[in-house]
């Protein structure tokens, strides 16, 4: 399928998923997955008007963004190391992938220096995977009055990444786990503000995270399609 296909395909399951669960469909938002494409590829998503993009690796991820001159909203999805915060602040808008206390004190410094903030959804564990990333769901409360004093690191929710299955349903609660989560930090009022987003779901399992709570799905070859780096 061509690149304005998949894109009319993937809005065609997003509204679906969005009547099946009750939800309006501006509430849910697409970060398209750009990076195992080329600069070109990812020119071509953002001239077909899909404004977020994501990405996992500053060493490919900044070069791409320099070479498009910053167009679009970036989203850094991966495991930041705090080493590379430098090379994404300023560049980044969202960052996914908030999973620990120095990253979030590095973010702060960083962003302080630079006069900026930076939005952070704050990555948990819900399936208790060994091989993810994230905090304990049971850790969240305490680690987000931690951080309630960052003032250049915003926490606007909670992300998560489900275990890859073939019936996506597994998934389902999983992405449910998230949104009580959410919710009972919002019941707590842990945060000043409350907690209005959740990013999960992927190409494989994004209508259960929709019909879930989802807020912000990540989708790459589903929507972008596949090529190879430049």
């Amino acid at each position: 399928m061509s690149l304005k296909e998949r894109i009319q395909h993937v809005e065609e399951r997003i509204k679906a998923a969005c009547e099946r669960s009750g939800r309006k469909r501006e509430e849910v938002h697409v970060v398209a997955v750009t990076k195992y494409v080329s600069v070109e590829a990812t020119r071509e998503v953002l001239d077909a008007g899909i404004v977020h993009i994501g990405e996992n690796r500053p060493q490919i991820a900044v070069p791409k963004w320099e070479a498009l001159e910053g167009q679009g909203t970036w989203h850094f999805i991966g495991h930041l190391q705090s080493n590379k915060v430098k090379d994404v602040i300023g560049k980044f808008q969202y960052i996914h992938s908030l999973d620990r206390l120095s990253l979030a004190r590095e973010l702060e410094k960083r962003a302080s220096a630079m006069g900026t903030s930076v939005t952070a959804f704050l990555q948990v564990n819900v399936s208790g995977e060994a091989s993810k990333q994230g905090i304990e769901p049971e850790q969240a409360a305490d680690f987000l009055k931690e951080i309630a004093d960052l003032k250049h690191v915003r926490v606007v929710g909670l992300m998560t990444m489900a275990p890859i299955e073939e019936d996506a349903e597994r998934t389902r609660p999983v992405f449910r786990k998230l949104r009580e989560l959410r919710d009972q930090l919002n019941a707590q009022a842990v945060t000043a503000e409350p907690l209005t987003e959740l990013s999960m779901g992927m190409s494989g399992d994004f209508e259960v995270a929709i019909e879930e709570g989802a807020t912000w799905v990540r989708l790459g070859t589903l929507l972008v399609g596949k090529g190879e780096l430049s």
